[in-house]
């Protein structure tokens, strides 16, 4: 059985014949070593096979480099690039990503965050709107700099970024008007989040200003086969709807699925939708799906920008907020494209 081994410092110092400070400002940026000195100890650390401690290194600062992914629904398309939006961002800014699965509402998910705070972790970023809002204050109680994606938390401190849902939903509206529909819908999970639920009630208000009535469905959670159940029931309702904006792009992929295979409604000529997202599937032929576009690397941006800001949890205050434009990526779902 072979024990690992880390080599240290001083034997770094020892081999290249330097002293141990001559070593720390060598892996140190923009300290000053003579060349000759560097040479020496650039060799020896090769040799021995020598990595610097960060972490170590970071808590004399009082910092890990640490930064929580606090994460649910990881596996379905956006949150997956999200997740690889914010890790590549973090990497490239010198920090690491540690990953939370909050899919599970037992004591795990709690656990877990705790340990992550015992490795020192010195920030976490909410990727989503599920996870419960006691995660938030576990996280600012231990000192952390949080960041919020897609929540409307009250607590003072984090960095909230948002996407103006109410925005989108008020021009989908216009697009299916102008596409000739007046039997309008909105479909929708039950999971509640405040993005979701801001898509709906944007939609059924800007409706509402043109006189128009919205029949709203919500089933199970944001995916594929709850937008087939929703289809279900709206397309057998007595007056059908001849539009339906979907909160997502996994509902309304199943929403167009059922519309064509089970009530036999062509795509747009019969029914107009349109999802949420902008995943890859929205673009294949089958679908060919008028959605709105998370804009994935602003976001992930904003986030890892905040971060490297110098400062604390205490020096965030009241936090702050931004709110990002979703552009419209017009497909053939929509009648006059």
């Amino acid at each position: 059985m072979v024990t690992k081994v880390f080599v240290s410092a001083q034997e770094v110092a020892e081999k290249a014949g330097v002293s141990r400070s001559a070593v720390s400002r060598t892996f140190t940026p923009g300290a000053s070593v003579a060349p000759e000195t560097r040479k020496r100890v650039m060799e020896a650390a090769e040799a021995l096979g020598y990595h610097v401690n960060h972490l170590a290194r970071g808590l004399m600062r009082n910092e890990s480099g640490i930064v929580c992914l606090i994460v649910s629904e990881m596996g379905t398309p956006y949150r997956s690039s999200l997740i690889r939006a914010v890790t590549q961002h973090l990497q490239n800014s010198g920090k690491i990503a540690m990953l939370i699965n909050t899919d599970r509402s037992d004591g795990s998910v709690d656990r877990a965050l705790r340990q992550a705070i015992r490795y020192r972790a010195d920030a976490s970023i909410i990727l989503s709107g599920q996870p419960d809002k006691s995660i938030t204050q576990l996280c600012l109680k231990n000192g952390q700099r949080l960041v919020l994606i897609n929540r409307d938390d009250a607590q003072p401190g984090p960095f909230r970024i948002n996407l103006d849902d109410k925005e989108a939903a008020s021009r989908i509206l216009t697009a299916f008007v102008r596409a000739g529909c007046r039997r309008l819908a909105f479909a929708n999970s039950e999971v509640g989040t405040p993005s979701l639920m801001a898509r709906e009630h944007g939609f059924v208000a800007a409706a509402a200003a043109l006189g128009m009535e919205v029949a709203v469905e919500r089933f199970g959670p944001t995916g594929y086969e709850a937008g087939k159940v929703v289809a279900q029931r709206l397309l057998t309702r007595k007056e059908r709807p001849d539009a339906i904006f979907c909160a997502n792009d996994l509902l309304a992929c199943g929403v167009m699925d059922a519309a064509r295979h089970q009530f036999m409604m062509a795509v747009p000529d019969q029914l107009c939708v349109a999802g949420f997202d902008d995943i890859e599937q929205t673009s294949w032929s089958s679908y060919d799906l008028t959605t709105f576009a998370q804009p994935v690397e602003a976001i992930a941006r904003e986030a890892v920008a905040f971060l490297a800001e110098p400062g604390s949890a205490e020096d965030d205050g009241q936090g702050r907020s931004i709110r990002l434009h979703a552009e419209l990526i017009w497909r053939g779902s929509i009648r006059g494209g």
